[in-house]
């Protein structure tokens, strides 16, 4: 339990309000903290966080603590899923809210959408923790930011979920197709993916075609398992690992032809073309990059780069890095089609386009003499600041 004032943090020019939101009094014997200081924590020692808004969540009833970041509305209300996971504190929570909600803006800036970014977690392990009012008080916390951010699913959440927040909120998306939504984002998220690996195969060896090249998967869920069936059906050689051994026997019920690494490090030590990291972020360290062997860095995962630097080692190694939020953009691409009522082949069109804007953002990289990270970070800034200008002039509504 939290007890988090509302406060602000100044960092130079950056001012990022951080908001504490009870459904309830909250008891004052709860440790005292500080929102501004436990932003500071999370962000790093001179660092800065740039977010417009934080807001900590709190039912004590339901036994929601939540938080909702909101990195920018340059472009539009923050759209971003909502990950229902077990932190070990709240610290470690507000430290992935931010970096997530981060990488949302540049993702939807780079898919062409005119959102801004934002992310949202709940603490807790949805298996046991997940219920209807944790659900609807969530959605009452989401309401009460008046549009400035969209939700949808994330690790830990389902359409199935989004129905039930959106009983108290408008501002859900990713909801089940009885309901008018498009029902599983995995589909476009896999489907991008692989869209942004025949991009990257097309720059280093000439030809789009994965037809004979060994990819290594980390992680078979949600998209994972998508993307591997993508890349049979390529005729790629797939390789993958999950420490759930469930979704390893899926994966294998429905294409045999797959081989299973023992662990990660298994993986990334076997001889690969591609390695897929479509886990939780951070796969890409000092140790991962020092021992992998793929000449491709291309997978769904959010936030693969565990720390600044790493996209710099990947290029002096050689291996071409595919930017994580520019290739696994097709899942929101899908739920943000679904805000103006979901039309299918729309939506998977437009994350078609992902192949042509990771082939835009290498060339960039080549041109500029810079890693693909820095010049699809470039990419956004400029959309965001280009076209989120505009909104300076002024409309009558």
């Amino acid at each position: 339990m939290w007890h988090l004032p509302r406060s602000t943090t100044r960092t130079g020019e950056v001012v990022t309000t951080v908001t504490s939101v009870f459904a309830r009094p909250a008891d004052s014997s709860n440790h005292p903290a500080d929102g501004a200081a436990a932003i500071g924590r999370a962000v790093g020692p001179g660092g800065q966080s740039g977010h417009e808004q934080v807001v900590f969540c709190q039912d004590t009833q339901s036994g929601l603590r939540a938080i909702i970041a909101i990195y920018s509305t340059a472009l539009g209300p923050g759209l971003g899923g909502t990950r229902f996971y077990p932190y070990p504190d709240a610290d470690a929570a507000l430290a992935d809210v931010l970096n997530l909600s981060r990488a949302m803006a540049y993702k939807n800036a780079l898919a062409g959408l005119d959102h801004g970014g934002g992310k949202a977690v709940i603490i807790g392990d949805p298996a046991t923790d997940k219920s209807e009012a944790l659900l609807r008080a969530y959605g009452r916390f989401v309401e009460s930011l008046g549009g400035r951010y969209i939700t949808a699913c994330d690790i830990g959440t389902y359409s199935e979920d989004m129905d039930i927040i959106a009983r108290e909120s408008r501002q859900v998306t990713g909801r089940t197709v009885p309901n008018g939504g498009a029902g599983d984002s995995s589909v476009l998220t896999a489907f991008g993916v692989f869209q942004g690996m025949r991009a990257a195969a097309e720059h280093l060896w000439g030809s789009a075609s994965l037809d004979g090249r060994v990819v290594g998967v980390e992680g078979v869920g949600k998209v994972g398992r998508r993307l591997a069936g993508l890349l049979t059906e390529a005729g790629a050689t797939v390789v993958i690992c999950d420490v759930n051994p469930d979704a390893v026997a899926r994966v294998q019920a429905a294409h045999p032809g797959v081989t299973v690494a023992a662990s990660t490090r298994d993986l990334i030590t076997r001889p690969l073309d591609v390695f897929a990291p479509c886990a939780l972020g951070g796969a890409l360290n000092d140790d991962s990059v020092a021992a992998l062997t793929a000449s491709i860095v291309c997978g769904g995962a959010n936030n693969q780069l565990a720390h600044a630097g790493i996209e710099k080692v990947l290029a002096d190694r050689g291996i071409l890095y595919a930017p994580d939020y520019v290739v696994n953009a097709g899942g929101v691409i899908q739920v943000a089609d679904e805000l103006g009522g979901f039309n299918f082949d729309r939506a998977k069109a437009r994350a078609a386009q992902i192949f042509a804007t990771t082939r835009q953002i290498f060339a960039l990289a080549d041109a500029d003499g810079v890693p693909p990270a820095v010049a699809a970070d470039r990419l956004a800034e400029r959309r965001m600041s280009e076209v989120g200008r505009l909104r300076g002039i002024w409309l009558s509504r």
